[in-house]
């Protein structure tokens, strides 16, 4: 009897021992922790600030840079730790320190910092796949991105991940694009002549496909490796639902960590629970190196971060091609680009002490605007029916010669970045009252008309502001948009350009108008427009307004001399039929005329 029980038990005995090993082994390879300190240093959506953005940010002594993140990393190796340096996207495209030689530098300097590892942000394809592939080859980091892939056969174009062994334990660092590169760079540049996409992401219309092909990912290299971290470029905007951090880390499990990127928020740390209730840390760092992060996978095995906002030592040698490379672009700020034929107002050319654009239509508020107007149609085929310039951010007029990248600078200190939305009549009918509340006023104090930053230069539509009305509209203190004028609107005969029949026709309130502005105006609510509050763009941050403003310069017709003459007669919308245009004018083309 227990001889035949024992041939029973036998392979019972040994299916358990087997499975009690596996378990062990399970339990150990999650117990598994660092013989030191393992210290991921992250950035996020940078955008090629390299210089500092304003006078003020000079004044302070521990701004941090590329050249402060790579101290920062010595310093750390130096206490003995194992450092770990990472990128969640939107590194090579923003300014004209990348803009200049399309992100070489850049990506030089982060060579020289001493990246490891990177995923590609949206704004990677800002100057196409052929150039992000071109710096890919020059990067001495690795890109990685496991859902995105060639349409003609599936496969992914970069490795989906990186595994990287420090302080005796292995991180896998896994690589997610946002599905909204497409629509939040350029369409065209994934597709072949024929609209048909060479390149996509994996996505799905409710995440599933994203979300498989994390998961995969995941279970591909979990075996091997003790800590699994998501470099991922998808944010927690709501408008990018569903492909946020946040949603992917709920439809997935696996994850220790989550670095994300996109949507410029600053979440020092935060815990979601993924699919099966474990708590997965999710961190980013804001933008623009307004705040760096330090994740420290501790010695027993716990994972912390924190955002560190200023450094204040920085590495010589990353200090020194900095340092170079903007001295290097300040110069060809200066070069000549085209010639102006003629002088562009922001004070009244009658009286130079009065600052008329904030208060009325100018040549050079037109001029700012349609360089928008024709950035989006003519140069992205985005079919922008209106632009917006506020007068606030328009600077300082331009003589008439030669023009450079220096000449927009002046123009747009600020170096606000430029977004198209979707707005409706109704809300572009408010903005334009919010900025004329103060227009035909005249201040007695000051002896000069009323000023408001935010009176609205225009392209792609004109209106009349009647002055014999009083603003009634709604603000708080602050001076934000709180609702519709309670009595009349100021602004009347609101017409919008029709570029397929040539004419000016009503506005219709209920309609949606493709709208081009700053990210200040649009997103961020300045001079109190808050009627566009929660607006979501359909492509953000495509370079700062100087840029867009260059470009514009650079359109025009070349004359003689072989440059580019900025007039009425060789502007690029001279081909728009019965489109407002009079550059020699002072005041205008007449977009905006106030009726007294």
């Amino acid at each position: 009897m227990f001889q035949k029980n024992k041939k029973i038990l036998v392979p019972f005995i040994i299916a358990a021992a087997l499975i009690l090993a596996a378990l062990l082994w399970n339990v150990e390879k999650t117990k598994k922790i660092p013989e030191k300190d393992v210290v991921i240093i992250y950035t996020n959506d940078i955008h090629t600030y390299i210089k500092n953005r304003n006078p003020e940010d000079a004044k302070k002594a521990l701004n941090l840079s590329y050249s402060a993140v790579s101290a920062l990393k010595e310093d750390i190796e130096a206490q003995g730790k194992e450092v770990i340096l990472a990128d969640a996207g939107d590194h090579i495209q923003g300014t004209a320190y990348g803009d200049m030689d399309k992100g070489a530098t850049i990506i030089q300097i982060m060579n020289e910092t001493g990246y490891d590892v990177a995923t590609l942000g949206n704004h990677e394809f800002d100057y196409g796949i052929a150039r992000i592939l071109e710096l890919i080859n020059k990067a001495e980091f690795s890109y990685i991105s496991c859902n995105f892939y060639k349409t003609d056969d599936g496969e992914l174009v970069l490795p989906a991940y990186k595994i990287i062994e420090k302080g005796g334990v292995r991180i896998a660092f896994i690589g997610i694009s946002t599905p909204e590169s497409i629509t939040k760079s350029t369409p065209t540049f994934f597709m072949d002549k024929s609209g048909n996409l060479l390149y996509n992401f994996y996505s799905g219309e409710d995440g599933s496909e994203l979300y498989d092909s994390v998961q995969k990912t995941i279970d591909e290299v979990k075996p091997q490796a003790d800590y699994v971290i998501a470099l991922g470029h998808l944010g927690v905007d709501i408008s990018s639902v569903p492909y946020t951090s946040r949603e992917l880390i709920q439809h997935t499990h696996g994850l220790d960590a989550f670095i994300d990127g996109h949507s410029h928020t600053l979440i020092e740390h935060e815990y979601v629970q993924d699919s099966k209730g474990k708590d997965v840390l999710l961190t980013q760092t804001g933008a623009y190196f307004k705040g760096t992060g330090v994740m420290t996978i501790a010695k027993d095995g716990t994972i912390s971060t924190e955002v560190l906002h200023e450094y204040g030592r920085q590495n010589e040698f990353v200090t020194e091609t900095e340092q170079g490379w903007i001295k290097t672009i300040d110069e060809k700020l200066g070069e000549k680009i085209a010639v102006l034929d003629s002088k562009m107002f922001v004070m009244d050319p009658k009286n130079p002490a009065q600052r008329i654009v904030r208060c009325q239509e100018t040549n050079l508020g037109d001029l700012t605007a349609d360089s928008y107007y024709y950035f989006f149609n003519e140069k992205l085929k985005m079919d922008c029916d209106i632009a917006l310039s506020n007068g606030g951010g328009i600077r300082n007029g331009i003589n008439e010669g030669d023009v450079s990248y220096f000449s927009a600078k002046t123009v747009f200190p600020f170096g606000n970045q430029i977004c198209i939305v979707e707005a409706t009549g109704q809300q572009i009918l408010d903005a334009l009252e919010k900025g004329a509340m103060f227009a035909g006023i005249y201040d007695e104090s000051k002896h000069i008309p009323a000023e408001s930053g935010g009176f609205l230069h225009v392209a792609g539509i004109k209106y009349e502001i009647d002055s014999t009305i009083d603003s009634t509209v709604q603000t708080d203190e602050s001076g934000i948009w709180l609702g519709a004028p309670t009595g009349k609107y100021k602004v009347v005969n609101l017409m919008v350009y029709n570029r397929k029949t040539h004419e000016y026709e009503p506005i219709d309130l209920e309609k949606t108008y493709r709208t081009a502005s700053t990210n200040y105006t649009l997103k961020n609510l300045g001079d109190g427009m808050a009627m566009f509050k929660g607006i979501v763009p359909i492509l953000d941050f495509v370079g700062e307004d100087y840029i867009i403003l260059s470009d514009y310069f650079k359109s025009f017709k070349k004359g003689k001399d072989g440059y580019p003459h900025i007039s009425t007669g060789n502007s690029p919308l001279k081909s728009y039929k019965n489109y407002l245009l009079d550059y020699e004018n002072p005041f205008g083309s007449g977009r905006i005329e106030i009726n007294k």
